[in-house]
């Protein structure tokens, strides 16, 4: 267990950004010494004159290896806010109907940034999803994309957790158990139910969401590989505890049961001053990742650039794997190095943080997607194909890239906005039309 402690008592422009590296650990830490409780979770009065408050991310008798909870200590406790009220649910969809299913190969240009005022919650459009959030299976696909700072508003997700992947810009997370920012080839986990706020330190930001209703994201194993590689635990990092203590006339959103709610709350709900538990945000640079590939010959399967997984029912099936394609050294010999042309079981989204994505020479720019469902065939474009087949073979670096993908047993659904809200690239089909017969007996 690490225990921090922060002697100061924050506001809001004050946000302590540190952070308790470790993946999954148990943590405790508080913004005011005293704020936790010795021994007991909940003493007949919490300390300082605190409210005790158990924030639970999975049932009670979940075995403990994935038990998750975290017991906060705060200033007033959740329970204190006006009845909610339905409203507007914008281009935020939880719901995805097969009208716009197809086995066609689908790509988008960016979502643009808005030209009216427009935070992180009202930013987030739906592009796509699948499952079902009240079987707690499946993952919905949405881009964010706003100009404005969060200040006397805040919101929960309780339909699943939220990974988010920053493309253009910082996003600052202000949760009730500490800050996350996070920038470009970066990625913040918000568990489910979490109250948070975000301020955006450089202007208009946007960046991509998997929203996961399914089991939470994970480690995976890493079998033969053994106990080094990929994402290693020690390079997660959750925030230490930061707390706000205002009063006003403050605006509490809440995701449930795929629609939006809004409340009146009295004080900012973001008044943890000490916690302890394994139920936490985390943030992760995805740079660190380490790479493994062929140093022989052949490609192998994607799957090695899995950073996280959302496992399902079936063994080595996910849910949702979330992998990413970052920098990275081509050895391989007498060996296509690109992906090969493949259909998959899986369906698969794609986004790009930043660079060029070495499969696709055009099309696929930074905060645009790409759909290819299951058995939908897909692989390099003409000139990719051109070029690979043709290199030099000698050491190779792949450097400026960050590309990624949610990948899932489910069919993937597109929305509607992602049909008919102009982004559709409806000649991406063209950049394969090229490819030759190249076949001689």
């Amino acid at each position: 267990m690490q225990f921090k402690t922060n002697e100061m008592n924050p506001k809001a422009s004050e946000a302590i950004i540190e952070y308790q590296s470790g993946f999954g650990n148990e943590f405790a830490t508080e913004a005011v010494r005293g704020a936790l409780p010795i021994g007991q979770n909940s003493p007949q009065k919490a300390p300082l004159g605190l409210y005790a408050e158990q924030f639970s991310g999975t049932a009670f008798t979940v075995p403990r290896a994935w038990n998750k909870r975290t017991w906060e200590y705060r200033i007033r406790p959740s329970v204190l806010h006006r009845p909610f009220e339905r409203v507007d649910n914008g281009d935020w969809i939880s719901k995805f109907d097969t009208e716009n299913v197809t086995p066609n190969q689908l790509r988008w240009d960016p979502v643009p940034i808005p030209e009216a005022e427009t935070d992180f919650v009202d930013g987030i459009v739906s592009i796509a999803g699948n499952g079902d959030l009240f079987s707690q299976a499946g993952i919905g696909i949405h881009v964010y994309s706003c100009n404005a700072s969060m200040t006397d508003r805040f919101f929960y997700n309780a339909d699943g957790e939220m990974l988010v992947v920053a493309e253009m810009n910082r996003v600052r997370f202000l949760t009730e158990l500490g800050v996350l920012e996070i920038g470009s080839g970066e990625i913040a986990v918000i568990p489910r139910g979490l109250k948070f706020r975000v301020e955006l330190p450089d202007g208009a930001a946007r960046g991509y969401i998997c929203e996961n209703y399914g089991a939470q994201f994970r480690l995976p194993d890493l079998g033969p590989i053994g106990a080094n590689g990929l994402a290693n635990p020690r390079d997660f990092e959750t925030p230490v505890a930061w707390y706000e203590d205002r009063e006003g006339n403050f605006e509490l959103v809440a995701k449930f049961a795929g629609n939006l709610w809004k409340c009146h709350i009295g004080n900012s709900p973001l008044d943890v001053v000490g916690w302890h538990g394994n139920f936490a945000p985390y943030k992760y640079d995805l740079r660190r990742f380490n790479t493994i590939g062929s140093i022989s010959y052949d490609h192998p399967d994607p799957s090695i650039f899995t950073v996280l997984t959302s496992p399902s029912g079936e063994p080595g099936v996910a849910n949702c794997d979330f992998a990413i394609f970052p920098d990275r050294w081509l050895v391989a010999e007498n060996t296509f190095r690109p992906p090969w042309y493949h259909r998959n079981y899986m369906s698969e989204y794609m986004g790009l943080c930043y660079g060029q994505y070495d499969a696709k020479e055009e099309g696929f720019v930074p905060g645009g997607g790409s759909l290819h469902n299951c058995m939908s065939a897909h692989g390099p474009d003409v000139d990719a194909f051109e070029k690979a087949s043709n290199h030099d073979l000698s050491p190779q670096k792949l450097a400026g890239t960050m590309a990624f993908m949610f990948e899932s047993r489910y069919l993937i659904r597109p929305t509607r906005y992602a049909i008919e809200g102009g982004l559709l690239q409806a000649d991406y089909y063209e950049c394969w039309q090229g490819l030759k017969k190249n076949f001689r007996v």
